[in-house]
C-alpha cells in the first residue's frame, strides 16, 4: 500500500524561465513515472473513473497495460473511446471526473489518469508503425455533413467514419482544430506537434476537412441536407464573447478573451516570424475566474506585461482548473480577487489607462450554489492598465440558428437538443458548446459521440 500513498509528480518547466516562453510547460512522464504511476491503480472491479468520464474510456484496462509496460495495447484500449487522447490528457479537468472519482482518492492522492492517458498518446504518437490503420466498417453510402472541427465535431466525425459513413466536416476557419487551435495557448496545448497530429488521426479515417466555410453565409445547413447530405451535426461551439456593459468598453486596448488568445494562438502573434499585431502593454488586467482567463493572464505574461487577474469572488470560488491558477501563481501573476470593475479608464486619445474597481464581500448563495458577490459601497479604487481583457464567458454565435428554418434556440441563443443531441429539426443534431455555451473539451467530445450514435440510428432507420 506504501507504493500507492505517493502520486508521481510530472516534471515542470521551471516558473521563472516558462514565464518568458510559449513552450509546453509540464513535461510529462516517461516510462518508468508512468508505469510507477499505473501501479498505484485499484483495479476497482466496479470503477466510478469510467462512469465519470464524458467518453466512457475503460481507464483501469488501459492503466492495467501501462503497468505491465504493454504502451501499444494501452493505446489501443483508449482508441476505442477517444479521438483526442494527446488532447485531453493535456487540457481535460480531470480533478472533476475520472481523478475525481478514483476510489484510492478517498485516503489518499488519486491516480493521475490524465498523465498516464498523455503519456500513452505520446508515446503511441512516437512508436506508430508505418501503415498502421485504425479499423473501420466497409462504406455504407450514407453521407453526414459536419459544422465545425472542434472537440465535438472532431469526436462526431471520427465515430460517423468508424461505422462507414462518408464525412465532409466545415470548418469556418483557415486551420481546422476549433478551440484547440484558436483558444487554448501553445504552453498548455502545442498545435503542430499535438493537434495537428490528432486531427490527421481522424482525417486518416477517411473524413474530409474543408476550411474556410462559413455555414449560414457560404452554404446553410438546409442546402447540405438539400444537396445530399442524411444528416448534419453542428458542432460550431460558442465563439460571441460577452461584456459587463460598463463604461469604456468601447476604448482602444480592451479585448474579449477570445480576440485576445485567436490572435496569438492560432494567428501566431507571440512568433517574431509573423506580422500579427498584438498589444499586451506593460500592464494587462484580465477580468474574469475561469480557465479562459488563466489562459489570457498567462498569455499576456509571457508577452512581457505585469499582469493581475480581476476576480469578483475568493480564490476558493474560483471556476478554473487548480492546476492553471497553482501554475499562474507560480508565475507570478497578481490576484485581485474580491474585485469587480465598475468603468475602464482612458485618456484624451480613447486608450485605456486603468479601470475602476470596487470592492466586494459574499452574501448567500445564488442558484449556482457560490455565495453571491455584494458591493461595497464606497469601496472604489484603481488599477493602472495598458490593455483590459474581458474574460466573462461566451455563448453560441447566431449565424447558423438565424438561418436554419424550424430549428429552436434557448433564451441564451444555444441550440436546443435532446440527450442524444437531435433538434428540432429532423435530419439535424448539435452538441458541444453550440447547445451547452462554453464549456470543457471532453463535454464537448462527450456530446459529439452521443449523436454519432443517434446519427447513426437515425440514418438507418431512415426510408
Amino acid at each position: 500500500m506504501a507504493e500507492r500513498i505517493s502520486r508521481t509528480a510530472a516534471p515542470n518547466q521551471d516558473p521563472q524561465l516558462r514565464a518568458t516562453n510559449f513552450d509546453e510547460v509540464c513535461l510529462g512522464y516517461d516510462e518508468a513515472m508512468a508505469m510507477r504511476e499505473a501501479s498505484r491503480c485499484l483495479n476497482c472491479k466496479n470503477p466510478r473513473c469510467v462512469g465519470a468520464c464524458p467518453v466512457n474510456i475503460s481507464i483501469p484496462e488501459f492503466i492495467s497495460k501501462v503497468a505491465e509496460g504493454d504502451f501499444a495495447a494501452a493505446g489501443k484500449v483508449i482508441a476505442r473511446d477517444s479521438s483526442l487522447p494527446a488532447i485531453c490528457g493535456r487540457v481535460c479537468p480531470q480533478e472533476n471526473q475520472c481523478e475525481g472519482s478514483c476510489i484510492l482518492g478517498i485516503k489518499f492522492e488519486p491516480v493521475a489518469i490524465g498523465q498516464l492517458e498523455r503519456f500513452v498518446a505520446d508515446w503511441n504518437a512516437e512508436h506508430k508503425q508505418e501503415g498502421e490503420k485504425v479499423e473501420t466498417a466497409a462504406p455504407n453510402g450514407k453521407k453526414v455533413a459536419v459544422v465545425g472541427s472542434g472537440p465535438a465535431g472532431l469526436a462526431c466525425a471520427s465515430d460517423l467514419a468508424k461505422l462507414g459513413y462518408k464525412v465532409t466536416i466545415f470548418e469556418a476557419l483557415h486551420r481546422a482544430g476549433g478551440v484547440l487551435v484558436y483558444g487554448i495557448p501553445e504552453f498548455r496545448l502545442p498545435k503542430d506537434r499535438i493537434v495537428e497530429k490528432e486531427i490527421q488521426e481522424v482525417k486518416n479515417l477517411g473524413v474530409e476537412i474543408i476550411t474556410n466555410v462559413v455555414v449560414g453565409r457560404t452554404v446553410t445547413v438546409d442546402s447540405l441536407l438539400e444537396s445530399g447530405y442524411d444528416a448534419v451535426f453542428i458542432g460550431s461551439g460558442a465563439g460571441l464573447p460577452r461584456f459587463m456593459g460598463i463604461p469604456g468598453e468601447n476604448l482602444n486596448g480592451v479585448y474579449s478573451a477570445n480576440e485576445f488568445l485567436t490572435r496569438n494562438n492560432l494567428m501566431k502573434a507571440y512568433r517574431s516570424d509573423y506580422l500579427t499585431p498584438i498589444n499586451a502593454g506593460k500592464r494587462a488586467v484580465i477580468v474574469g475566474g475561469g480557465n479562459v482567463a488563466m489562459d489570457a493572464a498567462r498569455t499576456a505574461l509571457r508577452l512581457g506585461a505585469d499582469t493581475t487577474i480581476v476576480y469578483r469572488r475568493t480564490e476558493k470560488e474560483l471556476p478554473a482548473r487548480k492546476e492553471e491558477v497553482h501554475h499562474a501563481i507560480e508565475e507570478g501573476i497578481h490576484f485581485a480577487m474580491l474585485t469587480n470593475p465598475v468603468e475602464i479608464l482612458g485618456d484624451e486619445n480613447g486608450v485605456v489607462t486603468g479601470i475602476r474597481c470596487i470592492k466586494m464581500e459574499l452574501g448567500e448563495p445564488d442558484e449556482s450554489g457560490r455565495r453571491s458577490p455584494i458591493a461595497v459601497p464606497g469601496s472604489e479604487f484603481d488599477i493602472a492598465a495598458d490593455i483590459v481583457v474581458m474574460a466573462l464567458g461566451t455563448s453560441p454565435n447566431p449565424l447558423i440558428s438565424s438561418t436554419t428554418g424550424g430549428l429552436d434556440i434557448n433564451r441564451r441563443g444555444c441550440i436546443v437538443s435532446d440527450d442524444s443531441g437531435a433538434t428540432s429539426r429532423e435530419g439535424v443534431f448539435a452538441g458541444g458548446d453550440a447547445v451547452t455555451g462554453a464549456a470543457t473539451v471532453i463535454l464537448a467530445m462527450g456530446a459529439g459521440r452521443k449523436a454519432a450514435a443517434a446519427i447513426h440510428e437515425y440514418c438507418q432507420n431512415k426510408k
